[in-house]
């Protein structure tokens, strides 16, 4: 059995949303293939549901874009999920140009959506692999997350 949401949104990524050709597949057919895979129902339909509300966020104005040369300040509860060094890896990402304002507040909110105490590091760079997909204008960005994910060099502050 495999371990949390995250691990179906992995899997949805690496076998469904990563490559060029995304084949259509039905609801039903798709929840299947993810059960067979050993995920736990709980988990694949927070993971469809999850994605379900990125995407509904793509076709609103809920997130303005914030001005050059603001500061983000976390809240409490944000800064329980997301640890120092996961909200260093955000700024990292954000002055890197990999992030942009928008995408970093759709990346916090879809941390703070994952039904867990802490987002672990890992957890917390698919978040914004995820969110990038989903972005137009920002495939250069995405292609950069893909590389950070899948190498095993970490990310570095230059």
């Amino acid at each position: 059995m495999n371990e949390n949401m995250v691990d179906v949104l992995i899997y949805l990524y690496e076998n469904y949303l990563g490559g060029e050709a995304r084949p259509h597949i039905d609801q039903d057919e798709l929840e299947t293939e993810l059960a067979r895979a050993g995920f736990s129902n709980g988990e694949i339909r927070h993971a469809l549901a999850w994605l379900d509300e990125l995407a509904s966020h793509m076709d609103t104005a809920e997130y303005p874009p914030r001005t050059a040369g603001s500061m983000r300040i976390y809240t409490t509860g944000e800064c329980a999920k997301l640890d120092i060094e996961a909200r260093g890896l955000l700024l990292f990402l954000e002055q890197a140009g990999i992030l942009d304002p928008l995408s970093r507040e759709l990346v916090i909110d879809r941390a703070l959506a994952i039904e867990q105490t802490a987002v672990s590091m890992d957890e917390l760079k698919w978040v914004v692999l995820l969110v990038l997909m989903t972005r137009p204008g920002r495939e250069l960005a995405h292609s950069q997350m893909e590389e950070l994910i899948y190498s095993d060099a970490p990310a570095q502050l230059h």
